[in-house]
């Protein structure tokens, strides 16, 4: 995200949500030295343009971001040249089965890659319409799900029941049917995801949740939001791991048809064989330590070059 938005003097005082639509000059733009559709869309790039206005300290987030940067000697991301690769913690196999939460005793009980897991977090802006639109495009997808269901941050009052916020009997027929869990609370995300059972991530792409489920294998269904979430599910679109879920460029809603059809793309459609190939494949690489350690060496290197280096005018990325 902060080399898509550039450096400070990149955009001018005043940047409009039409300078995020396309891909910048110095990042996948025609003068760039590689090519990259990356970008953000109308509803998305209205909420970016914000984060360069002055908020009520007088000061940008992104002029924060900037003079961190610029105030520092060394500006270390963590990356590298497949994907961020992470380090998610994997699940302990010696779990004892009476002490297995009930998602993960669920999961024994449903055939092999046939659950697509669903989690946005607490942080997404959802609307009223958004639950109700996801809640029916799953049921309209008819696969099994798992939802790991939080209430969105300021929608409902903290003791909001779930059934509220989601169309009338949709978990009890989600239970009777035996084709979907809605479970609110804390859900073991690395466990779920390592199951056998699972078969695909419906998720709104903070990368965290990204890099977990690119090490455990998962084709992605994306659905973001906000900051660098649409950049990375447009990143991970790019590479033929997943498919965003079809929105409306100008106010990002979105209708169950649209998630049904994104869910059956990767759970029930050839071009889900396809997807899965492709994550595969990047999982090897994720999980290849002889390289992630080089990561390490080639990052510790550059820490001792620049603490035994007396030149501290001199500024630097690794």
């Amino acid at each position: 995200m902060i080399a898509f938005f550039g450096p400070r003097d990149a955009r001018g005082p005043s940047p409009t949500w039409e300078d995020f639509t396309a891909p910048p000059a110095w990042c996948g733009g025609p003068s760039s030295s590689f090519p990259s559709a990356v970008a953000y869309r109308r509803h998305e790039a209205e909420w970016i343009a914000t984060v360069f206005r002055p908020n009520v300290s007088g000061v940008s987030d992104l002029d924060r971001t900037w003079a961190t940067i610029e105030r520092s000697r060394l500006v270390i991301f963590r990356s590298c040249e497949e994907l961020d690769p992470g380090a998610p913690s994997f699940p302990d196999d010696d779990d004892k089965p009476e002490e297995r939460p009930e998602v993960l005793r669920w999961l024994d009980d449903q055939p092999p890659k046939s659950v697509i897991y669903v989690a946005l977090g607490s942080e997404a802006p959802l609307t009223a319409h958004n639950l109700r639109e996801l809640a029916l495009g799953l049921d309209q997808a008819g696969v099994q799900f798992l939802w790991a269901f939080r209430k969105p941050a300021g929608m409902c009052a903290p003791d909001a029941d779930v059934d509220t916020l989601l169309p009338a009997g949709f978990t009890e027929r989600a239970v009777a049917s035996g084709r979907g869990l809605v479970r609110t609370g804390w859900v073991p995300q690395t466990l779920v995801l390592a199951h056998a059972a699972v078969g695909a991530f419906l998720t709104h792409c903070g990368w965290g949740s990204t890099v977990e489920c690119l090490a455990f294998g998962h084709p992605m269904v994306m659905l973001p939001f906000v900051v660098d979430q649409p950049l990375i599910a447009r990143t991970m679109a790019m590479r033929g791991i997943g498919v965003e879920v079809e929105r409306d460029d100008m106010d990002g809603s979105f209708r169950r048809e649209a998630v049904a059809a994104a869910v059956r793309r990767v759970m029930v459609e050839e071009e889900g064989k396809v997807f899965a190939s492709n994550v595969a494949k990047l999982k090897e690489v994720l999980a290849d330590q002889q390289r992630q350690d080089g990561y390490v060496d080639t990052l510790v290197e550059c820490l001792r070059r620049y603490k035994d280096s007396t030149d501290f005018s001199e500024q630097s990325m690794c």
